[in-house]
């Protein structure tokens, strides 16, 4: 092995020299977020050139063999860069082929069919043993967090591509016959961090089920060095006179631009320097540059000028927003040039939903969740764009001096001949969406905000999504749990085995709080009399993760970092906002309080008359939990007939952890306060 990569050294001086970050800002996340725990330093994510950061970031080699790869572009010694970019621009030139639009209709495992309808809809057919690259947005996230603790948000979520969406995809991929799939994306940080993104982001159990590849296209110290290299950077030859002279490619794209199929499939989301982040501005995950090392540690050169535009801005200088604009064009021109060279085949984007704001911790999520793909990436981001508001927009042109789009949008269709203002064929059923103005929201780096709806003063991270079910868009009724009428009230035993159980038909739910199935199976059944109200949880593959010291006589605060169940009930139906909250662990820990959304108050001195009792087994990693609820408040209410909101919750595991919803909230990050989700608790 050493004898080889000596060898490949010297054959390859260019390549050996290093390679970029990933993805995230402007090839890196937001220096100004506050991380859990500490974040690298803004540097050190690839937003600001990094001081003297010359070591490999790599910690240590992975466990994981690779098949040898197929020959690199041009005979495995540098990548014949200007014959791609002939290429690219011979067929993006001619390609006017329309941009589909399948919008989402609220199935627990919507994502993964939305992708392989989209998948179906535009991907080019290949001979079945044609390899696949499948390039998501995985490293353009902010920085790992403890959702406990940001009002639920982890710092992925929302910025990210949703995995299920991608599982479609390569789920319709097997069905055409291809085994040999990569999903790969650059990141920006070791191998260690890349382990914990793809656990967060459940792509590490999407790589293991679906039997696919998963690598980082980093010089890591890790997939560059070992088996077939997949993330070792390549010389590119033909770039002199282009604005990326020094760009390097990942060797597992140079394999697939070279005889294989390149799918990419960003997040459909705002953007706070490129407007927008959908085919162009999602290359920046592919960037690597041979100025310094780690190669990867460089994507900051795309935007290097940025760094001294914001601090123009920040000491108010008069020509400030001049030279901000003129970084951006600067920044347009080398992703454009990025996308002459690697030129997906197709663009399957992802809006499940789509994000306005920042691309970071500032989002507002789209009424409508929907899909968007094409195989001119400049087509797609120009529907792109109008979904999110950002074509033609004269109030984006006031701010960017005339940019009324994304400068990258612009400098890309100029590259391909590409009217943007003729009218661009769309087809599927999400065509409608663009029948009417769009609504807007925009957080720049600029200094400056756009909000269509006047929410601006609107902390995004209170704005909960609200599910599509609960609005009637997708027509789907919220569902509905039938508590039975007891004749004897149950014995509270943790065994559920009275007479009410065995009446009461069970629901069962294995979706996450965004709607995603899990696998992970709780059954949940309710019954009541003029006593109090009764629910027995069931619940599958449980980890039973609680601290066993803490005292179960008394109320365990914060309870809901460890492994239970929550129950949320709305005493009026007509008062939504205001429900009581009761939390139980699998050992018997509890916490329950009254929260009031309307005046933003939560009282823990609220009882709920509780009584609980939990038994593990009979089955491994099964446990049961039955529990009475017997405040006077809560009995005031149960009378035969009625329709209470009801929301019904667990939280499992630790890494992953999981946040699973009966009524899926569809919030950009979990968060179970969402009252318009809630279900319906009907007393029979």
């Amino acid at each position: 092995m050493k004898l080889k990569a000596a060898l490949l050294c010297a054959l390859l001086p260019l390549a050996c020299k290093g390679a970029p970050p990933r993805p995230g800002s402007e090839g890196g996340s937001s220096p100004s977020i506050a991380q859990e725990p500490a974040a690298p330093s803004a540097a050190a994510r690839g937003v600001l050139p990094p001081a003297g950061a010359t070591a490999d970031v790599g910690t240590g080699a992975s466990t994981m063999a690779w098949d040898a790869g197929a020959p690199v572009v041009s005979s495995g010694r540098e990548v014949d860069g200007e014959a791609l970019r002939r290429t690219h621009k011979a067929r993006l030139t001619k390609d006017r082929s329309p941009v589909t639009i399948l919008r989402a209709g609220g199935g627990g495992d919507e994502r993964a069919v939305l992708g392989e309808r989209l998948c179906a809809a535009v991907v080019p057919k290949r001979a079945a043993e044609t390899p696949v690259l499948i390039k998501p947005n995985l490293g353009g996230m902010e920085w790992f967090k403890d959702p406990a603790k940001n009002d639920g948000d982890d710092g992925v979520v929302g910025r990210t591509t949703d995995r299920e969406f991608v599982r479609g995809i390569v789920r319709c991929l097997k069905a055409r016959g291809h085994a040999a799939i990569t999903i790969a994306d650059g990141f920006g940080h070791g191998h260690a961090e890349w382990v914990r993104l793809v656990k967060a982001t459940g792509y590490d159990a999407l790589a293991r089920e679906e039997n696919v590849r998963l690598v980082a296209l980093d010089d890591d110290g890790v997939f560059d060095v070992e088996g077939d290299k997949p993330g070792l950077p390549l010389a590119v030859k033909g770039l002199q006179k282009t604005h990326v002279p020094t760009l390097l490619m990942p060797k597992v794209l140079a394999d697939h631009l070279e005889r294989g199929l390149f799918i990419s499939a960003p997040k459909i989301k705002a953007h706070r320097f490129s407007v927008f982040s959908v085919a162009i501005k999602g290359m920046q995950g592919t960037i690597q540059y041979s100025d310094a090392k780690p190669a990867f540690h460089q994507k900051w050169r795309s935007h290097r000028e940025l760094g001294d535009a914001l601090k123009a801005i920040k000491r108010g200088d008069a020509d400030a927003r001049k030279r901000y604009v003129a970084a951006l064009e600067l920044f347009a021109e080398r992703m454009a040039d990025v996308l002459e060279l690697e030129a997906p085949d197709a663009v399957l984007a992802e809006g499940l939903p789509a994000m306005g704001g920042d691309g970071f911790g500032k989002q507002w999520p789209s009424k409508e969740e929907f899909v968007v793909g094409g195989t001119n990436p400049v087509l797609v981001d120009r529907v792109a764009a109008e979904l999110l508001g950002f074509w033609d927009n004269a109030d984006l042109g006031r701010e960017l001096l005339g940019h009324k789009t994304s400068p990258l949008l612009e400098v890309a269709a100029g590259r391909f001949a590409i009217d943007l203002a003729a009218a661009t064929p769309v087809a599927g059923d999400g065509a409608a969406l663009l029948a009417s103005k769009r609504p807007v929201h925009l957080e720049g780096m600029g200094g400056f905000s756009l909000h269509s709806d006047g929410s601006a003063s609107t902390p995004p991270r209170a704005r909960a999504a609200v599910p599509a079910s609960a609005t009637g868009d997708a027509g789907a009724a919220l569902p509905e749990l039938h508590a039975v009428r007891a004749s004897a009230a149950p014995r509270i035993d943790g065994q559920g085995s009275d007479a009410p159980w065995t009446k009461a038909s069970p629901v069962v739910f294995d979706t996450d709080w965004s709607g995603a199935a899990t696998g992970i199976k709780t059954e949940v059944r309710a019954a009541w009399d003029e006593h109090g109200l009764y629910a027995l949880f069931t619940l599958h593959d449980a980890g039973l993760s609680t601290d066993l010291s803490r005292d179960k006589s008394v109320e365990r605060e914060k309870l809901y970092e460890e492994d239970c169940v929550e129950l949320m009930l709305a005493p009026d139906a007509t008062q939504r906002t205001r429900y009581f909250e009761v939390e139980v662990g699998p050992h018997g820990h509890f916490l329950d309080l009254e929260v009031d959304r309307a005046k933003k108050v939560s009282n823990v001195a609220w009882s709920s008359g509780l009584a609980v009792a939990t038994t593990l087994g009979p089955s491994p990693r099964t446990a049961i939990i039955e529990v009475a609820l017997r405040s006077s408040d809560i009995k005031a209410s149960l009378k035969r007939g009625a329709r209470l909101p009801v929301g019904l919750y667990r939280m499992e595991g630790k890494a992953p952890r999981r946040y699973l919803a009966w009524s899926p909230t569809r919030t950009p990050k979990p968060n179970f306060h969402v009252p318009e989700a809630f279900g319906t608790l009907v007393l029979e």
